[in-house]
């Protein structure tokens, strides 16, 4: 049983910049920021089967591939990586790739990525402040300037790059060439609105992925049988006894407890392991109470007499 307020691990990025506000009061010092981890506050806790981390670019990241779960295996890993991003904000023109613009046969990736000419066959698209990109193991991908995402991912960070901008970093052809699904990505499903207050915006083998948006002074119930994390990104609330805001992440698994909303609302991410989103997790306890009592008040009567014995 477990409710934690996360910590934070730092990760410094070529990349990466030196003001996180309003995400994070970190001061940053030295070399740019690029991601902030979060991670349970016990050392010796199990580890859980997500990654929750905020990236903040400055520079356009590599173009890379992560491995699935069989390839990750035939290496020594646990499993493999799929990913998304929950774009926080973004500058005008900002972009990300995804997948191809065409489908290349092995011998033609590894060449494109041996002369550079991976950087133009890479599909951009512009992103904005809401939107929801999920990347699957196998995908060719990229994160362009000025993007504050929010990434939900399985716990593995193994990267294969195919092109770094000349940061003289090493490339991995031959394990990129080995894992990449090398064409155009197939369309993403569109959310699926759960309740009022809650949109599922990935719903996948590996995780699900919500955004909440729970009113003013309102009071939740959570029941997080399995490992879950919430992400404010707007306005405040109570985690059991633990308070939150902007940019402040909570880990609960095995564990019931309240949400109290502050008076400005509280919207937020909330990813747990897949393949199905979970309605009793997050309730209503206005609604809950209604129902109870509707209930009660619905109760046969009964005219036996019951005699109790001192």
């Amino acid at each position: 049983m477990a409710i934690e307020h996360a910590a934070v691990q730092v990760a410094r990025k070529p990349w990466g910049v030196g003001d996180l506000q309003p995400w994070s009061s970190i001061d940053v010092a030295g070399d740019p920021v690029g991601e902030l981890w979060f991670q349970r506050t016990h050392k010796h806790a199990p580890i859980p089967a997500l990654l929750l981390k905020l990236l903040f670019t400055s520079e356009p990241l590599s173009i890379q591939v992560h491995p699935d779960d069989e390839f990750a295996r035939s290496i020594g890993l646990p499993n493999g990586k799929t990913e998304a991003w929950y774009i926080l904000a973004a500058a005008s023109g900002a972009r990300v790739a995804l997948g191809l613009k065409r489908r290349l046969t092995p011998q033609a990736l590894r060449a494109a990525i041996r002369d550079g000419s991976i950087a133009d066959l890479t599909q951009w698209r512009p992103v904005a402040k809401g939107d929801i990109i999920f990347v699957p193991a196998g995908t060719i991908h990229a994160i362009g300037a000025g993007i504050v995402l929010a990434e939900i991912q399985q716990r593995n960070d193994t990267t294969f790059r195919l092109f770094d901008y000349g940061r003289q970093r090493e490339l991995h052809e031959k394990n990129a060439v080995a894992v990449s699904h090398a064409g155009p990505v197939q369309p993403q499903s569109g959310p699926r609105r759960i309740s009022a207050a809650r949109t599922a915006l990935i719903t996948s083998q590996h995780f699900v992925i919500e955004l909440i948006d729970l009113p003013a002074n309102s009071n939740w119930a959570l029941n997080a049988d399995r490992e879950t994390w919430i992400l404010a990104i707007e306005g405040r609330a109570r985690i059991g006894v633990t308070s939150i805001s902007v940019g402040d992440a909570v880990f609960i698994e095995g564990d019931r407890t309240g949400i109290e909303v502050g008076a400005g609302g509280m919207s937020g991410l909330m990813a747990y392991p897949g393949p199905d989103s979970l309605a009793a997790l997050l309730e209503d306890v206005a609604e809950l109470t209604k129902s109870v009592g509707m209930s009660a008040g619905h109760l046969p009567r009964s005219n036996k007499t019951v005699e109790v014995q001192a």
